[in-house]
């Protein structure tokens, strides 16, 4: 890895440069009278070291600069100044070290610098709190070997890329990898899909077609959404892993596959299994490695990395300039829940490139969702107008509005999850929201008022319109869900796609809820 170092206190810089060579580091000098960021520009550092004159007007654009869009930048401050340090530190350097240094000390705060770095390149991973730690370290622990892995996680945490990591660090890495999503294809194509078919297996099969596990033959096969897979696919992915051998569909004769399986869920496969929906010996053969990845409300310290990443990736995608974002809109950031995880902020941050206004971004630029920390409060009418209710001449609210109401019960369920977690409640004990006492009240205080909303109906009125949307203390989570999944489906006339899309849920997933509940397609 290379590292760019500034000659303005040359004794420093020479030494440290030495440090950097011995320790296996490329590096380039630069004289502050030459054009420094012309020598960014044509050296591509990984760090940036800058050894004197930090509050220069161009040092400082320097770090601006790079923070949202480069390398990192290291200080040797002039001055032991606390205030002046925050300050400097506030501009974007990562990290600082006041005169007279410690040689040492500055080369091992380097060497973390270009480390984090470097696992960030190697993995696509970005965060240095604990829990993204731990999730690196097992990637790193894990590539090596041939074992299956079940990766678990909400979606939008980035599931597929841990799995394409730890296939990159692997002995696999030459071969390769093939990703499919189960919950995405009909169950009627599933099995052809992954095992292969023989020409006139079944109408319209007018060739032999090879399967995933014969595509990934000597790689590593990535399984999306596994949870979503049927018992008679379940099945045979379970001989498959047992035997390493496969049968195409029609065929008579098994052949032997050399594949490595990740597998991933954004449902706890072990819930499954305890509510029949999963075999317990798939799930057993599937989790032999176990890697969880949190979600990002629980790793909130990572945000504003991952905002810079993002910032750079789109900057240089889209050839826009960015001119940062203010302490306090990047603060209602990192309050936010993120029901949708890494994929929400990567989205919202595209869209804050595209559409800067020229400035830096305060926390009116932020959407208004985002700011008020999501929606809190229910019954809220939608589908058709109810008399008096709701915006518009109508009365009523359409698609992107139930849209919003439906996210808000999915961020309503995790904070629940959330407090489950922390308080250790099982989920016989903790089934309904409202009861019991201490936080679990209080949750409920915060996300469902009591009194009524802005254009909610009246109890009396409730009973007359059966198109409401309510959330009432007491309610159960299956009860929260199928209330949800009525709304859906109301609102796109019975359409099972698009009512999945909008739940952000597998139409396989939505079907089995549908006899789960005892729910019409159209109520």
């Amino acid at each position: 890895m290379k590292v760019l170092m500034t000659l303005a206190d040359v004794e420093p810089a020479v030494r440290l440069n030495a440090m950097l060579e011995a320790g296996g580091y490329e590096t380039a000098l630069v004289s502050p009278m030459d054009d420094v960021p012309a020598a960014i520009q044509r050296e591509k550092p990984d760090a940036i070291i800058l050894t004197g004159g930090l509050t220069d007007v161009g040092n400082v654009q320097i770090v601006k600069r790079e923070r949202w869009g480069g390398a990192p930048v290291v200080g040797l401050a002039d001055v032991n100044d606390p205030a002046l340090l925050d300050r400097l530190r506030a501009i974007g350097y990562v990290e600082l070290y006041a005169k007279p240094v410690d040689l040492d000390e500055v080369l091992a705060g380097v060497r973390r610098v270009l480390e984090r770095r470097k696992v960030a390149v190697d993995t696509g991973l970005i965060g240095e709190s604990e829990a993204i730690r731990e999730v690196i370290v097992k990637i790193e622990q894990m590539a090596p070997v041939s074992s299956t892995v079940l990766i678990e996680g909400e979606s939008g945490t980035g599931k597929e890329l841990v799995a394409r990591a730890i296939h990159r660090l692997s002995p696999r890495r030459g071969k390769p990898f093939i990703a499919v999503n189960i919950g995405a294809l009909p169950e009627t194509l599933l099995d052809s899909e992954l095992f292969g078919h023989e020409k006139g297996s079944f109408t319209g099969a007018a060739e032999r077609r090879l399967g995933r596990f014969e595509l990934a033959n000597g790689g590593t096969l990535f399984l999306d959404e596994v949870g979503e897979a049927p018992f008679s696919t379940q099945v045979k992915l379970l001989r498959v892993l047992e035997q390493r051998e496969v049968t195409r569909v029609g065929g008579a004769h098994p052949f032997r596959v050399d594949v490595r399986v990740l597998a991933a869920t954004n449902r706890p496969l072990r819930e499954q299994v305890e509510g029949g929906e999963f075999r317990a010996d798939l799930y057993y053969r599937l989790n032999v490695l176990n890697i969880y990845l949190p979600p990002l409300r629980e790793r909130r310290d990572d945000i504003p990395l991952l905002v810079r990443r993002f910032v750079q990736e789109f900057s240089a995608q889209h050839e826009r300039p960015f001119h940062g974002i203010s302490a306090e809109a990047m603060q209602r950031l990192v309050e936010y829940s993120w029901p949708g995880n890494v994929r929400e902020l990567r989205n919202l941050v595209e869209s804050m490139v595209v559409l800067s206004p020229g400035r830096e971004i305060t926390a009116d630029d932020i959407p208004q969702q985002i700011r008020d920390g999501g929606m809190r409060f229910l019954p809220v009418p939608v589908g058709p107008a109810v008399r008096g209710v709701g915006g518009g001449s109508e009365g009523g609210i359409g698609g992107r509005e139930l849209e919003v109401i439906i996210r808000s019960l999915v961020e309503l369920k995790l904070q629940v999850e959330d407090l489950r977690r922390r308080v250790g409640d099982d989920r016989s004990g903790a089934g309904r929201l409202g009861e019991g006492g201490g936080d679990g009240q209080m949750l409920v205080g915060e996300v469902v008022s009591k009194a009524p909303a802005v254009g909610a109906i009246e109890p009396t009125e409730q009973a007359l319109a059966p198109n409401v949307v309510t959330i009432r203390p007491g309610m159960s989570m299956a009860e929260i869900e199928r209330t949800a999944i009525e709304a859906a489906l109301r609102e796109t006339r019975g359409n099972r796609r698009k009512a999945a899309d909008m739940l952000g849920i597998g139409e396989r997933t939505l079907y089995r809820k549908l006899k789960e509940y005892n729910l019409p397609d159209y109520p």
